[in-house]
């Protein structure tokens, strides 16, 4: 797609924002076709929006947030910039339970959790990413973005993530192509014959979406600064290694993020950021690869 004009918005927000660590999470490893980030820091993403493709750019500069974007969905990713960098959340109310997390908390100043608005996008790539290694969930992420998206509005090189409907005209042999299994490709399918943007509260309800993928969705989307993702290999191993030291199991998450209900994600993302990584203990899991099959 040729570029188009630019719109352009500045924003003061109230406090410190680190850009590159609340728009990360939507990052699907270095080589994201929809997401990356310059070397001046500023952070482009490519997204699917309800006026059709758009490219929005961020960059903090001297206590300013500086958004520029183009395409068809440049007004409304700008008029979402502050939602999106996180301007409802409110990290002041976080309750400081333990000198660990008082440390945690004073590292973590310019942590938001912001929200995109797009609960779809969110969705499928929470389904593509269940129970495998972040390296299988972002292959088939490239492929399928790659092969059905389009090319991203504005003077960088991306491509947007193809709207709900197109991803149930995937064929089985291009699903197949990109490495995700069969049943994670007839779970995305069946989601996508429902419009689930004004359903994150009950995304359980559809087949094959469990608390795991919900709580993905919801904190990418809708900025829950409370969902936790329990039934994660890595998390509860974090979180304990970081709050006592020691790792623990999704009960003994649950019972150590009881004190901070309402930013228990926030918690969380404060582990991952910040905290303590437990010692890595036996092999990896595979990269599996279902191409050859």
């Amino acid at each position: 797609m040729a570029s188009e004009a630019e719109q352009r918005r500045i924003w003061r927000p109230p406090g410190p924002l680190d850009v590159r660590v609340i728009l990360g999470i939507h990052r699907r490893s270095a080589h994201d076709p929809a997401l990356r980030v310059a070397p001046d820091g500023s952070v482009w993403r490519a997204v699917h929006t309800p006026d059709g493709p758009g490219t929005l750019t961020v960059r903090a500069e001297a206590g300013e947030i500086v958004g520029r974007a183009w395409g068809p969905g440049a007004s409304w990713l700008l008029d979402g910039l502050p939602a999106a960098l996180g301007a409802h959340d409110d990290p002041a109310s976080l309750p400081i339970g333990s000198p660990v997390v008082a440390r945690l908390a004073a590292r973590s100043a310019g942590l938001r959790i912001g929200r995109s608005g797009r609960v779809w996008e969110a969705l499928v790539a929470a389904v593509m990413e269940q129970k495998v290694v972040g390296a299988e969930a972002y292959r088939a992420w490239r492929y399928l973005l790659r092969r059905y998206g389009e090319p991203a509005p504005g003077p960088v090189v991306m491509r947007v993530p193809p709207p709900r409907p197109v991803w149930r005209e995937i064929t089985e042999a291009d699903w197949h192509r990109s490495g995700l299994e069969p049943v994670r490709m007839r779970t995305i399918r069946a989601a996508a014959r429902v419009d689930v943007e004004d359903k994150g509260d009950v995304l359980t309800a559809l087949r094959g979406i469990g608390p795991w993928t919900a709580a993905h969705t919801r904190i990418r989307a809708l900025g829950d600064a409370d969902a936790v993702p329990f039934g994660d290999y890595h998390l509860p191993k974090i979180v304990g290694q970081t709050l006592i030291g020691r790792p623990v199991d999704d009960a003994g998450m649950a019972e150590l993020l009881e004190p901070y209900g309402g930013h228990r994600y926030r918690v969380i993302r404060m582990c991952e950021l910040h905290g303590t990584w437990p010692d890595r203990r036996g092999s990896r899991m595979p990269v599996r690869d279902y191409r050859s099959i």
